[in-house]
């Protein structure tokens, strides 16, 4: 029951990536060399946070939220940012169009995120006697950053691939961007500044997710259009 438990928790992880892989033109174009870049470019950046947070953050005793210090962190965390501007625009990709780099760059990020802060956690505590849903909640977590990791990365083509936009179009672009970058800051002041409980942030993250999707799907939609 336990082995049965963790391989549904890593499925509802994992699989969705490997789903979208397969069931978008990735797979045709064989852009997975440009998702193992972006991967490998996540793992240096979380890096280079990590150096960051233990340079700069205090050790707390405790899990209150502190909002100097959340500050900090949101403000390391727009590292995340310059990663992915790294992933976009520096990177040699093959012969792919813009459409399909950044979803394929947003995969790659998001698995790379997954695999990360989530597998070690399931190995170790899925397989335990103790049937919890924390766990299956970590694994829509994963799903709904899946969907804020491509829609960044959309939004980033749009910011710095994309020269010919409409200029009305380019606040929202940035806000969403921003919100987007912000959204670790955000769920870890829903946590433990309100107190919410592990399902609700999970459900806040999931709804806000599709939200963002739908207005940077929109976002691209229009930005493709020409412009004069």
């Amino acid at each position: 029951m336990t082995v049965f438990h963790f391989f549904n928790c890593a499925i509802l992880t994992f699989g969705p990536h490997a789903v979208y892989y397969s069931a978008t033109p990735l797979s045709e174009y064989d852009t997975l060399g440009t998702s193992v870049k972006a991967a490998l470019v996540y793992l240096g950046t979380t890096l280079v946070k990590l150096v960051c947070l233990a340079t700069f953050l205090k050790v707390s005793e405790n899990d209150s939220f502190d909002p100097s210090q959340e500050l900090l962190k949101a403000l390391i965390g727009f590292v995340d940012v310059a990663g992915l501007y790294f992933a976009l625009t520096q990177l040699t990709h093959r012969n792919i169009s813009q459409n399909h780099k950044f979803q394929a760059i947003g995969l790659g990020w998001a698995f790379s995120d997954s695999v990360l802060h989530r597998l070690a956690p399931l190995w170790v505590g899925a397989r335990g006697l103790e049937f919890t849903w924390d766990y299956i909640l970590q694994g829509v977590e994963a799903n709904a950053n899946l969907v804020f990791s491509i829609s960044l990365a959309a939004l980033g083509s749009l910011m710095w691939l994309r020269k010919n936009k409409p200029k009305t179009l380019i606040p929202i672009i940035y806000v969403c961007a921003g919100i987007v970058a912000s959204m670790p800051s955000i769920t870890s002041y829903l946590r433990w500044g309100l107190g919410w409980h592990f399902s609700k942030v999970v459900g806040f993250q999931l709804i806000t997710s599709l939200v963002i999707a739908f207005i940077s799907w929109q976002l691209f939609s229009a930005c493709q259009k020409p412009y004069a």
